[in-house]
């Protein structure tokens, strides 16, 4: 019972969602905040999932004026629990197949997010330098996924140099967000389905970087991801223990 429920609040929720915020994003086009907007009431929408989500954010990167932000990519309550630290004046850069997505494919289109065809990596690298030509007219940060895809369990995938490109190109720093692992955490028949955190990690400055030291960047910002979720991970399971006993 409790799953139809769910599933009907949440189709209700999508196409209001929708509708309104394509309707708030049309009447805002100027404004660099409709995506950081949209976050906010998604953020919400992890309550509907049982989801108690714990959002936290390194003191160097609660004010910074302009970067790239690159967070894990899970599956699609990433929607929802990722939304919790979306800073303002910022973007994200999506593969372009996501326009096709009923309701939010409009919204997302509505939102100015940018949209690239990955399949193709002479145009992907062309959209990358687009991008960046972008950040420096607009003050704009960039929010993307360096796995390019949702993980769906299959552990950590390999990281795409797309974001540390542009980094490096707009001298901007790198800023990494974590999400806790959610692989099946979420049981819709479940009406508490646990904690999430979602950590924004201090920036990981790229100034003096060239296009030779990519590489080792991406490497550096890969391995910081990959033991901060290791660290929530384990402080989760400490908390459910200590509450088990």
């Amino acid at each position: 019972m409790l799953f139809i429920v769910r599933i009907v609040l949440l189709l209700v929720l999508i196409v209001s969602v929708t509708l309104f915020g394509i309707a708030f994003c049309l009447l805002n086009l100027g404004s660099k905040n409709r995506v950081y907007h949209i976050s906010r009431v998604l953020a919400q929408v992890s309550r509907l999932f049982g989801l108690s989500v714990e959002r936290r954010i390194a003191p160097e990167s609660a004010d910074s004026p302009q970067a790239v932000y690159v967070a894990n990519h899970q599956n699609n309550f990433d929607l929802f629990t990722l939304s919790a630290v979306v800073p303002k004046a910022m973007v994200t850069v999506g593969k372009s197949s996501l326009r096709w997505i009923p309701f939010f494919g409009a919204l997302y289109w509505a939102s100015g997010n940018i949209l690239i065809n990955r399949n193709n990596r002479v145009q992907a690298i062309a959209t990358i330098d687009q991008v960046v030509e972008s950040m420096k007219q607009t003050g704009l940060s960039i929010w993307m996924f360096p796995e390019g895809t949702r993980s769906r369990g299959r552990g950590w995938l390999p990281f795409k140099l797309g974001a540390f490109h542009a980094a490096v190109q707009a001298g901007v720093p790198i800023v990494p967000i974590i999400c806790s692992t959610t692989h099946q955490q979420v049981k819709m028949n479940r009406w508490n389905n646990g904690e999430v955190i979602v950590e924004m990690l201090a920036p990981i400055d790229t100034t003096g970087l060239q296009e030779s030291d990519i590489i080792a960047l991406m490497e550096t910002c890969q391995k910081q991801m990959h033991d901060s979720q290791r660290r929530l991970d384990e402080e989760l399971a400490q908390r459910l223990f200590t509450a088990n006993r």
